[in-house]
């Protein structure tokens, strides 16, 4: 039944709400937990699941991602499967994707090399664990078009998706509405809305038809979300899948059901901060659903003088003879004797000079903080300084971004 499965994996985004962190990469690329990336955690459910041919469509500075998915997720071939990057291609004209179901519709290829019975489509920029066999399980029962992963928001929250409205008894989507201000909430719960995942189950057939369609109309922005999700609720061919029946083997309590849209600053920190917790709210540290990636062939961390680290993950490499709080720090990092690393997430290759501080921060790669540099403590003088600053008071420094003194 897997083999019937075709996986296509949306990794085009820019990601502009997350520069800098995004100046040089695509945003699927950019590093996450120390040592992953942020498309790891969608193919590293969909092999989990069982589905081993996997396209994923780039667009956006993609060759770190090109070149991670190269070096990574190099399946075995005997049976057929496979990771592989899709670029844009112009197959139809001289014209990158106009929008996601545009990439689908440029790459219609595929479903006729593969012909496959159904297409999982997944975006490629989110933080969870889920077993995406037992959506298409749904998929295949209910005999419908589409269906689509919903996860349970607070009303109040509503305004922040697309969300999904059904009626009571039913799992049929009565409507679609984008970021709706004051939507009602679900029959079984009141004060909850399905938001829409950005998680897609199709019968071949329906998604071809629908991406045709949508190919053909000029009115049309050619996005999965705004536009194919809406046409086949119109024809009462979409249904929900509810994350919250999804179980993942090894998920705690805590953090199952746990989904993360990290595309803003402040919940790409908010994410990090998630994981070094005693009994963290996501637990990297479940060896029944792995979360798989690339290593370096760099031995373990060290502390040595004085160093020390609480509530704090640190990638292989790293030295440390500071002090470390709340943080989480890709490998090759290097600490020094007096400094001070506060509720911040440091990238790879990251150097902390003797006796600075870096405060509520995200370093990206290669980044030197000099000798008694303070990031976080005084945000009017990062903002001098050139370093950029969220609403929420989080420092970001782009790849080697220079650091004044």
């Amino acid at each position: 039944m897997a083999g019937r499965v075709l996986a296509m994996v949306l990794a085009g985004g820019e990601g502009k709400r997350l520069m800098p962190l995004t100046a040089d990469r695509a945003k699927p690329a950019v590093p996450f937990g120390g040592t992953y990336r942020l498309i790891d955690f969608v193919l590293s459910n969909l092999v989990n699941a069982g589905y081993l041919r996997i396209a994923v469509l780039t667009q956006y500075k993609s060759h770190s991602l090109d070149r991670h998915i190269a070096l990574t997720w190099d399946l075995s071939t005997l049976l057929g499967n496979y990771v592989t990057g899709v670029p844009a291609q112009q197959r139809l004209g001289p014209r990158w994707y106009a929008g996601s179901a545009d990439a689908i519709f440029q790459n219609l290829n595929l479903l006729y090399d593969e012909r496959p019975e159904h297409v999982v489509v997944f975006g490629a920029d989110h933080v969870y664990r889920m077993d995406a066999s037992q959506m298409v399980a749904q998929h295949r029962a209910s005999n419908t078009g589409v269906t689509v992963a919903g996860i349970r928001v607070p009303r109040a929250d509503a305004a922040q998706f697309g969300v999904i409205d059904t009626s009571a008894g039913s799992r049929v989507i009565d409507a679609f509405l984008e970021k709706p201000t004051d939507p009602d909430g679900l029959p079984d719960s009141p004060d909850e809305v399905f938001a829409s995942m950005g998680n897609y189950v199709f019968t071949t057939e329906t998604l071809l038809e629908a991406i045709t369609a949508d190919a053909a109309d000029d009115s049309s922005q050619h996005d999965m979300g705004g536009d194919i999700i809406p046409r086949l609720v119109r024809d009462g061919a979409a249904e929900v899948y509810d994350f919250a029946d999804n179980a993942v083997p090894g998920a705690t309590e805590r953090d199952r059901g746990y989904w993360r849209d990290v595309g803003t600053i402040a919940s790409f920190f908010d994410a990090h901060m998630d994981l070094v917790s005693v009994h963290p709210i996501f637990n990297l540290y479940n060896d029944d659903w792995p979360i798989a990636t690339w290593h370096p062939q760099q031995p373990g961390p060290k502390f040595v003088q004085d160093g020390q680290a609480r509530d704090t993950l640190i990638g292989l490499g790293s030295i440390v003879s500071g002090s470390i709080e709340r943080s989480v720090i890709g490998h090759g990092a290097r600490i020094h004797r007096g400094a001070r690393v506060e509720e911040s997430v440091l990238h790879s290759g990251v150097t902390i000079g003797e006796g600075a501080t870096v405060r509520r921060a995200i370093l990206d790669k290669h980044v030197f903080v000099p000798p008694g540099a303070q990031i976080g403590v005084d945000h009017d003088a990062d903002r001098q300084r050139g370093y950029t600053v969220s609403d929420e008071g989080i420092v970001v420094l782009g790849k080697a971004q220079p650091v004044i003194p």
